[in-house]
């Protein structure tokens, strides 16, 4: 009899089964972590290409349908996914993306756990708010996510999705999915790894292309001054080879003076300041190196020489280079050779000295001639004047007609005279503006009626047109009206019949004085020429029509003394039109003196004319006047005339007897000549004649050749009165002796 013993081992086989699959399952697991950490994918930096690496071996690791790579945009805002590999279409594909706002919960999860292992996604607290519009579309019933961390801060998340039945997971596949995650955070760091190393291989071959392809020498020093590296240039500017210039001294090449140890350290103390409140503001230095670089620098300019001997000039800028912990590392000497730039300025230099010496050579030269030339014209108008007042003599008609003659051929030399000088004084910077609040209707007015004379004489109509709102502009009142009649006088005598008109309008930035004519007009390839001084546009108009070229160009600029200009339109054959453009000046406050006294000077030019007033109206009460004058022809002019009309006149040519003819005379005015007023005794004689208590209200006027600058007015003694400027008109004369002795 045989006895059977039989054993139920159904469950035993069956955990034995299990324990089998999970056995090959954590060795799969463990080969495929082993196989992803030892793939050549990961060290070529690629993270697309190591993505779909680690998405297709976990995939067939796991056995889900989908696995996925999911990372924050960078406003955080959402998840976007990069890299979605599908088993059963065996594709990658990605850009789907879930918003943070729409899904608060599974965003939260992923902050807060290790894994998410949800085996029935649908109804999992933290993954059901995907379940409509996510895991339903696809058919997702079981999720393994696990989140992806890159220095301490979530990033993303890799996701394993299984469809089909619901799927418990394992704690071996939990461990395995957050092993995946670590492993795309690897490739994170790798790719990023490798972007700033290509970036810093890029700049390091761009530096290094500047560095030798630099026409500029650039040498790399260190911090004992030796040379480390240096580019084609500097070799070629010193003459030397790399080789032999690293390890040299810097300072072996170039000329040392003593203020480049004074300025090495004050680059030094710079860069140390500047660590040191980095340091106390707790920031990191290499956030400043640039800053360092670009603020500590200093440049000069030092004699090099070359292997051959030669000294040559150049431009030397030294820089900062600080190391990784912002202490300065090296130095960076950026050299220019200059010498050809060097040689140009010494011979510009000469130039400019040669051109300045000649600019004072005609300076005094023109101040020599318009002495030499002022002289003998006072000569001639003195005593044309005094022909013509019948001193000596009656005249007939003819004699009249051949003293007039002389008197405004001396008018017209004069006023040449002067506007050589009022250019040269321009041009040389000397000429100084008395702005003052000056009504345009007066301006216009004396400019007109000082023209109206030549221009009825050629049967022209002259009118004048004012569009203002307020009457009023800011300019010099001598230069503005000479400017005006410059302008005018220059359309009467180029316009043989027609009109000459002046039209004032106010515009946005100033005030334009529009000279209009129908005269004969000029080519614009001319315009060119217009404002040169001594310049007419052609030899016919030289021939045909007076003058000397330099009303326009003084005009010009004393416009733009002003701050303006003058400009011009014209056509040939129908005439042209000159703008004078005035802009609009501060109000320079009170200048009511220096108006009165120009309003003086040209009520006394507007009566000089060689129509003398009547010297009736000049009525001596047996009056003494003291003549000062060295200059002969002018006394003789001077002292005839006040004999004539009935003063006492006493002419002494020096002034070494002069307070002892003042005691002696006791005159009731004194003429004296300005040239003896600029001897410094004869200052010291008039302040002590101011002084005499006697003598204490005795006018003094000086004689000059043109009219004192306000600088030479300041230095005249307080006795000084009034002046006269020669060639002295008799009007002139006659207004200063009514003015004293009325």
């Amino acid at each position: 009899m045989q006895v059977v013993s039989a054993r139920d081992i159904t469950e035993h086989n069956q955990a034995q089964e299990a324990l089998r699959i999970r056995e090959n399952s954590r060795r799969k697991q463990s080969q495929t972590l082993v196989q992803l950490a030892r793939s050549k994918t990961f060290q070529q930096g690629n993270l697309n290409a190591v993505l779909k690496e680690i998405t297709e071996t976990a995939a067939q690791t796991l056995l889900v349908e989908r696995v996925g790579v999911w990372l924050y945009n960078e406003e955080r805002s959402k998840i976007e996914c990069i890299n979605l590999y599908d088993v059963r279409t065996k594709e990658h594909t990605f850009g789907n993306s879930l918003l943070k706002t729409s899904f608060p919960t599974y965003f939260q999860a992923l902050e807060e756990e290790r894994t998410i292992a949800a085996d029935d996604a649908r109804n999992d607290p933290r993954t059901q708010e995907l379940s409509e519009s996510y895991f339903s579309v696809l058919g997702i019933t079981s999720i393994l996510d696990a989140p992806i961390w890159l220095e301490g801060h979530l990033v993303g998340v890799v996701c394993h999705e299984h469809i089909g039945e619901g799927r418990q997971w394992t704690l071996e596949e939990e461990s395995f999915a957050g092993s995946i995650a670590d492993f795309v955070t690897l490739a994170i760091e790798a790719s990023e790894r490798n972007v700033v190393q290509e970036a810093l291989r890029q700049s390091e071959a761009q530096f290094r292309a500047i560095f030798e392809r630099s026409s500029i020498g650039i040498g790399l020093i260190d911090m004992k001054g030796q040379i480390v590296d240096t580019n084609l240039a500097l070799c070629e500017i010193l003459g030397y080879s790399r080789e032999e210039l690293c390890g040299k001294c810097f300072t072996d090449y170039i000329s040392i003076e003593r203020e480049d140890l004074k300025l090495y350290k004050q680059l030094m103390s710079g860069i140390r300041t500047d660590l040191k409140r980095t340091a106390k503001d707790g920031l990191q230095p290499s956030k400043h190196q640039k800053q360092l670089v670009e603020r500590h620098r200093i440049e000069i300019e030092r004699r090099c020489q070359h292997q051959n001997g030669n000294l040559l000039w150049t431009h030397i800028s030294v820089s900062v280079i600080p190391g990784s912990n912002g202490k300065p590392e090296f130095f960076l000497a950026m050299i220019e050779d200059i010498t050809e730039r060097k040689q140009t300025e010494l011979k510009l230099r000469a130039s400019q000295e040669a051109a300045e010496a000649a600019s004072r050579a005609k300076t005094e030269f023109l101040a020599t001639m318009s002495h030499e030339l002022r002289t003998p014209l006072n000569a001639i108008m003195g005593l044309s004047q005094l022909l013509q007042q019948e001193i000596v003599g009656s005249l007939n008609e003819k004699q009249n007609e051949y003293v007039s003659c002389i008197y405004s051929s001396g008018e017209h030399l004069l006023a040449v005279i002067n506007d050589i000088l009022d250019l040269s004084k321009v041009e040389a910077g000397k000429e100084e503006l008395l702005l003052s609040s000056l009504s345009v209707a007066d301006i216009c007015n004396y400019a007109i009626w000082t023209v109206r004379d030549r221009a009825s004489e050629k049967g022209l109509q002259l009118t004048c047109e004012i569009d203002l709102e307020e009457d009023i502009c800011i300019a010099d009142e001598r230069r503005i009206k000479q400017m005006l009649l410059n302008l005018l006088t220059n359309a009467i005598k180029f316009t043989p019949v027609g009109e000459v008109s002046l039209v004032v309008k106010k515009v946005p930035q100033g005030i334009t004085f529009t000279v209009s004519d129908t005269g004969i007009g000029i080519d614009s390839s001319q315009f060119q020429f217009l404002f040169e001084p001594f310049k007419q546009l052609d030899s016919r108009l030289n021939r045909q029509y007076e003058g000397t070229g330099l009303g326009l160009a003084l005009t010009r600029k004393l416009a733009r003394l002003h701050g303006g200009d003058v400009t011009v339109t014209s056509t040939v054959g129908k005439g042209s039109q000159f703008t004078l453009f005035l802009p609009n000046l501060e109000h320079p406050g009170n200048g009511e003196d220096e108006t009165n006294e120009i309003d003086k000077i040209d009520e006394t030019e507007e009566e000089a004319n060689f129509t003398s007033s009547s010297s009736s109206s000049v009525i001596p009460t047996n009056k003494t006047i003291l003549l000062v004058e060295e200059e002969e022809n002018t006394a003789t002019v001077l002292q005839d005339y006040l004999h004539t009309i009935g003063y006492q006149v006493k002419w002494i040519d020096n002034s070494n007897d002069f307070l002892k003819q003042v005691q002696n005379f006791q005159p009731d005015l004194v003429f004296f000549d300005l040239q003896l007023v600029k001897d410094a005794h004869i200052l010291s004689l008039l302040n002590i004649l101011g002084k005499e208590p006697y003598r204490e209200h005795l006018p003094i006027v000086m004689m000059t050749f043109s009219e004192p600058l306000e600088e030479e007015i300041t230095m005249l003694p307080g006795s000084v009165d009034d002046y006269l400027v020669k060639p002295i008109r008799i009007v002139q004369l006659e207004s200063i002796l009514i003015k004293y002795f009325s």
